[in-house]
This record gives C-alpha cells, sequence and structure tokens, in this order.
C-alpha cells in the first residue's frame, strides 16, 4: 500500500485543530489536517456562537417586562415568532460556519484529507484505506453530546445541542438535564422564549458554581424564571402518546421534549491507540503533559476538547498552539498555562476565575463581596440582582480567584482573570481608575470589603491614590 509522507498530520478541523495548523504551516513543515464528520467546529456550529445568538433573542424579548415602568405603551401585545426566530439563529449560525470553513479548509487542497483518522502504528495512520506516515501526530478530534443509553429507544424526542439549533419550531414544553454552563443558557433562552421548561440537576448547584453562597443567590434568582429541581437523579420514560415523563425525586412533569445536556465524551473511540499501546486513563484518553500537550514517550501531541479537562474555545486555541509549536520543533517547550476562566451566559451571567473557593485554604483566604441590589448603573438597567465575591491571600493581598452571578459578569470576570495574571494585589486594584456610574462599581466595592481583611496595605495616607514621586 502506498503511504502519503508528511512532517505532521492533524486530526481533527475544530477549533484546536485549526490553531494547531496555523503553528504548522508558520514553520513550513509538511502536513495534513484530517477530518472526519462535519466541519466547521464545535463552537460555531453547534456551541458558542448559536447558543449566544438564541439567548440573545430571549433576552431582548424579555425586556419588554421592564416597559411598563418606563411608561412604554404596547408592550403587552408583543409576541415572538418561534419559527422566525430558530430561523435567525440558524442564519447566524451557518454564517459562522461558512467564515470558518471558507478561511480554513477550503484553502488547503490535497493538504486536506476527509474521513476517520486511525493509528497503525505510532507514526502511521489509516484514513478509511489511505495511509499516511507522520513524524508527529496531533489528536484534536473534540467531543460529542452524552445520550444514556435508555433514552436511546425515544431519541427521536430528545435534543441535544448537536440538532437543538437545527430546528425549525420549539416545543410547547421541554425539561432540560444537566444544569451546567449550556443547559442553564438554554433552559433560561427556552423559557424566556415561551417554552415551558424544567431545569433538573444531580447537583445542589447551577452552572458549576463552587462558592455555596454565590450558588445559592443564583439559585433563588434563576429559580424565578423558572423551577429547579436540584440533588436528585433524573429517570424518562415514555408515555403513550409519545410525550416524556420526567421525575427527579419528589418532582415530576409531563412535557414534550427533553434537551439532554449531560456533558461530553470526548472523541477517542475511532483511533485505535491501545493498538498502539498508548496508556489509557478510565475515559479512554491518553495521559498527557497539559503544558507540552505531549503523550509521554510517544510521537503525539493532543489537544483541546478531546482532552476532557477545559472544553473552551480559547483554552482550545492555547492547546492547539502548543501542540501545533511542539510538534514542529525539536524538543518539547512547556507552556504555562492562563489563569482559568469560565462564563455562563444566562442572566444573570455566572461567571468563575482562578482559584476557586474549594481549593483555597479558609485560614489563609481573605473573601470581599459586594450584592448588586444597592448598585447604581445596576438599578437603573433593571438588573440589580447578583453576589460578587472576591478571594486574596490574607497576608499578601494577591488576588486568587473570583465567583459571581452578576450583571455584566463576563466583563468583571474578564478584569478579574487579567489582573490575576498579571498577580495583582487588591491594593493595586483599589489604585485602578473607576469610573460613575458603572457595574465595575460593584467590583470597586467588593475590593473595599477584601482590602479591610488583609494585612498588606498600601503605602502613604490615600489608599487610592500613589504618592508623587519628587522631580
Amino acid at each position: 500500500m502506498n503511504e502519503r509522507q508528511v512532517d505532521v498530520a492533524i486530526i481533527g478541523a475544530g477549533s484546536a485543530g485549526l490553531y494547531a495548523l496555523s503553528q504548522v504551516r508558520r514553520s513550513g513543515k509538511r502536513f495534513v489536517l484530517i477530518n472526519g464528520g462535519e466541519l466547521g467546529t464545535t463552537c460555531a456550529r453547534v456551541g458558542c456562537m448559536p447558543s449566544k445568538a438564541i439567548v440573545q433573542v430571549a433576552e431582548d424579548f424579555h425586556r419588554r417586562r421592564q416597559f411598563d415602568r418606563y411608561g412604554v405603551e404596547g408592550h403587552e401585545d408583543m409576541g415572538l415568532s418561534l419559527p422566525e426566530a430558530m430561523d435567525y439563529v440558524q442564519s447566524l449560525r451557518d454564517t459562522f460556519v461558512e467564515r470558518v470553513i471558507s478561511n480554513s479548509t477550503d484553502t488547503l487542497g490535497d493538504d486536506f484529507v476527509e474521513g476517520y483518522a486511525s493509528f497503525v502504528e505510532p507514526n502511521v495512520l489509516d484514513v478509511e484505506g489511505q495511509r499516511i506516515r507522520a513524524e508527529r501526530v496531533i489528536i484534536a478530534t473534540g467531543s460529542r453530546p452524552v445520550m444514556p443509553a435508555a433514552w436511546v429507544a425515544f431519541r427521536d424526542r430528545v435534543l441535544t445541542t448537536d440538532d437543538l439549533f437545527d430546528q425549525e419550531d420549539l416545543p410547547a414544553s421541554i425539561a432540560v438535564i444537566g444544569l451546567g454552563a449550556i443547559g442553564l443558557e438554554l433552559g433560561q433562552a427556552l423559557q424566556r422564549m415561551g417554552v415551558q421548561v424544567t431545569g433538573v440537576d444531580l447537583a445542589q448547584t447551577i452552572g458549576g458554581i463552587a462558592d455555596a453562597e454565590v450558588a445559592s443567590a443564583a439559585i433563588e434568582i434563576i429559580g424565578k424564571d423558572l423551577p429547579l429541581w436540584l440533588g436528585a437523579p433524573a429517570t424518562v420514560t415514555q408515555q403513550p402518546d409519545g410525550r416524556l415523563h420526567v421525575q427527579a425525586g419528589e418532582h415530576a412533569v409531563v412535557v414534550e421534549r427533553v434537551l439532554a445536556s449531560l456533558g461530553r465524551v470526548p472523541n477517542v473511540e475511532r483511533l485505535g491507540l491501545e493498538r498502539i499501546g498508548v496508556p489509557l486513563g478510565a475515559r479512554g484518553i491518553p495521559f498527557f503533559d497539559r503544558q507540552t500537550m505531549q503523550v509521554p514517550g510517544f510521537p503525539i501531541f493532543i489537544a483541546g476538547d478531546v482532552t476532557g479537562e477545559r472544553p473552551l474555545l480559547h483554552e482550545a486555541g492555547d492547546e492547539g498552539r502548543i501542540a501545533g509549536y511542539n510538534a514542529t520543533h525539536d524538543g518539547t517547550v512547556a507552556f504555562r498555562r492562563k489563569v482559568p476562566l469560565n462564563i455562563t451566559f444566562c442572566d444573570p451571567n455566572i461567571c468563575a476565575v482562578g482559584a476557586r473557593s474549594g481549593e483555597l485554604d479558609p485560614a489563609t483566604t481573605a473573601i470581599g463581596q459586594v450584592n448588586f441590589a444597592p448598585v447604581g448603573r445596576a438599578m437603573i438597567m433593571g438588573k440589580n440582582k447578583g453576589l460578587l465575591r472576591v478571594y486574596a491571600d490574607r497576608r499578601s493581598g494577591r488576588l486568587l480567584g473570583a465567583e459571581m452571578v452578576a450583571p455584566k459578569g463576563e466583563n468583571l470576570a474578564h478584569l478579574l482573570a487579567w489582573c490575576i495574571e498579571q498577580e495583582l494585589t487588591v491594593g493595586q486594584l483599589l489604585r485602578m481608575p473607576f469610573y460613575h456610574p458603572v457595574i465595575e462599581e460593584a467590583l470597586q466595592a467588593a475590593l473595599y470589603d477584601l482590602y479591610a481583611k488583609v494585612e498588606a496595605k498600601n503605602p502613604g495616607p490615600i489608599t487610592e491614590l500613589a504618592v508623587a514621586q519628587p522631580r
């Protein structure tokens, strides 16, 4: 059998694979990009972008409830055409997908191979009958939604993010099972668009919140939008009329559809890694060094959602760059990973930055907080609900992390991530300018609360100002 020989083979044309490709192309090495399944990246096709489109539609329609307070007349008669709304979401989704494809695989010619790859040897891949020998291989095969085996019998009634955005209309009722980031975002959005939504999760929290006080605030706020059944496993059975009976603990409901939002499974089973002796973890994922992305002892690198660790686009981008760089250079370089940053685009946003509360030692950690009820800009926006908690090292005052359910939390979280990345102290942050009136004043208030609890104080008579140096 004839073999094609390249320096680097990249398996997967999603976000991580394309970021890896950018590094490989820069090196001038011979490469091939291999992809089985649909093109367009998870983010553009079924993830970040279409989900935010539907969230925006829902938020804008929900905003009409404020109009009476403003004196806007006629808002009671406003309605939403679900088919037209879904057509709008799909149109945006298709634009994002086309943009990705036209700027990536469409330009590769013979360097792009369609098909599923499996390992024959550590350096040899079989792509549906075609052999490719590569000095280095990058695995970036992504993931797919979890689908419980018990639900396969009524699969036509179960939606996942892989098919929700293809719906021409929405059901009258739905149970969202799994209230992590995507389940919470879509559950709240669908409720605001007129679907009767029930949210179910085995955990006692939502949106992945670790801080108990933030979780309590989030559950109270978002629980006013839709019922939240927490802390009990869900069982789903089909009724004679085709509808689904969902039960969790003492609660039960009959719905037209279920949205399965139970996480994602890394796509590793087709690769044949066990055939070449790669040590695998419990879920079949290779052990790897997350600073080099290399599978120890093999000319293989891994990046993106397939790692099962941080299924976020910016993390996939970093991992793809690391894998692409190390796959094209002699020796490997260990890169420092960025501060963890997680954002759930529900309303209010749920965000986590840096160290989580459960990772910190209470004896050496100080916590500052602010409630958004009295924050002026939030009151003007009609969004004065939420809680922000920031964590710092008690002795040095260095900022360590934060969790929040907050209006414009996506912006506050970025500011905090940048500050933690720069290893700034609470005192240094209070010397930053804060405009008025802005949501960032809530962060300023939380920092003042935190500053009172840390030992390290700013030099000089005014906390917020540094003394000018003599000229």
